[in-house]
């Protein structure tokens, strides 16, 4: 069982401490076992809030077993983090151990110097502060995560579960990360900006609207050939007038909504199958595997062998 430590320190954030305890804790195999075991810790028995007060179960200590550390945002009233806290930090970062920060909880993984020569993202509104404070961290205000592999940060609480979840996915597949989700009401990876290990959700389709039947008409024939011209004829409109709707509804265009139709579908099949990439190319209707990896990098940021490597586990 993987054990995963969220760290409480004064005045942290209520919904930065609640969703990785939420996310972890719920996360389920197929077979109905607890993946996780989430234990809370602090550096004194009682952490003080803004509207309520932390009793934490285990003292830093929790921090040199974990396996995973997650360190919550705290409220612009909190003291920085003590000495032990950097220290116990530090020694964790060391021993390997995998490190997350939510929101600003970036300022507590700088202090501790682990963002140094890192690319890193907090809330955007303390974006420009963090990157004053500390010069050699690169940070990025414009993404939800950053997945460094042993170091990750993510922006505001909302995006602080898309972590939980992408961290979740790493560990286990997309399938156990797709349930996990499910149960917080939530789409299993909204686009970040952030190419490297970000997982592209599936295009979003306007339900109900007139572009559905010829949006499913795309899914289902991505190994085709599809244009824009075959589009804008199974929609009974002239192309111009296609492309502005569809834009319209969608917010982007349909060619890049193929394209994004297709990368999802390639990982999907780079997850759960073994298959070669000549195959996959051809399924997800690239045309060639020279077209596919150049497209693939382009958007998710990684070749499709090293996207297979990160996400292809035991448990998809």
């Amino acid at each position: 069982m993987h054990t995963v430590a969220v760290l409480a320190l004064d005045h942290v954030v209520a919904a930065d401490l609640a969703t990785p305890i939420e996310v972890f804790g719920r996360a389920r195999l197929a077979d109905g076992r607890r993946p996780y075991r989430v234990q809370v810790c602090a550096a004194t028995p009682r952490v003080p809030g803004d509207a309520f007060t932390i009793i934490a179960p285990h003292g830093l200590e929790a921090l040199r077993e974990a396996d995973t550390i997650i360190v919550p945002g705290c409220s612009e009233h909190a003291a920085p983090p003590g000495q032990e806290v950097l220290d116990s930090l530090r020694a964790a970062a060391a021993a390997g151990t995998r490190i997350a920060s939510i929101c600003v909880g970036a300022f507590t993984l700088a202090a501790a110097g682990l963002l140094d020569g890192l690319s890193a993202t907090t809330h955007w509104v303390a974006a420009h502060r963090l990157a004053e404070m500390f010069p050699l961290v690169d940070v990025r205000p414009d993404v939800l995560y950053v997945d460094n592999g042993q170091i990750l940060t993510s922006a505001g609480a909302a995006a602080g579960l898309d972590l939980c979840l992408h961290i979740i996915r790493r560990d286990l597949g997309s399938a156990v990360a797709a349930d996990s989700a499910r149960l917080s009401v939530m789409p299993l990876e909204r686009e970040g900006g952030q190419a490297q290990f970000i997982v592209h959700a599936q295009p979003p389709m306007p339900r109900g609207s007139l572009l559905e039947p010829v949006l499913s008409w795309i899914e289902d024939n991505l190994a085709q050939e599809v244009t824009l011209a075959a589009m804008a004829a199974r929609s009974g409109l002239s192309e111009r007038t296609f492309s502005r709707r569809f834009r319209e509804q969608t917010g982007t265009t349909p060619l890049q909504w193929l394209l994004r139709a297709r990368v999802r579908r390639a990982q999907f099949l780079l997850e759960t199958t073994d298959h070669g990439v000549e195959r996959i190319a051809a399924q997800a209707g690239f045309g060639s595997p020279t077209a596919f990896r150049e497209r693939f990098k382009r958007v998710v940021g990684v070749t499709p062998q090293s996207y297979r490597s990160s996400f292809r586990t035991d448990a998809s």
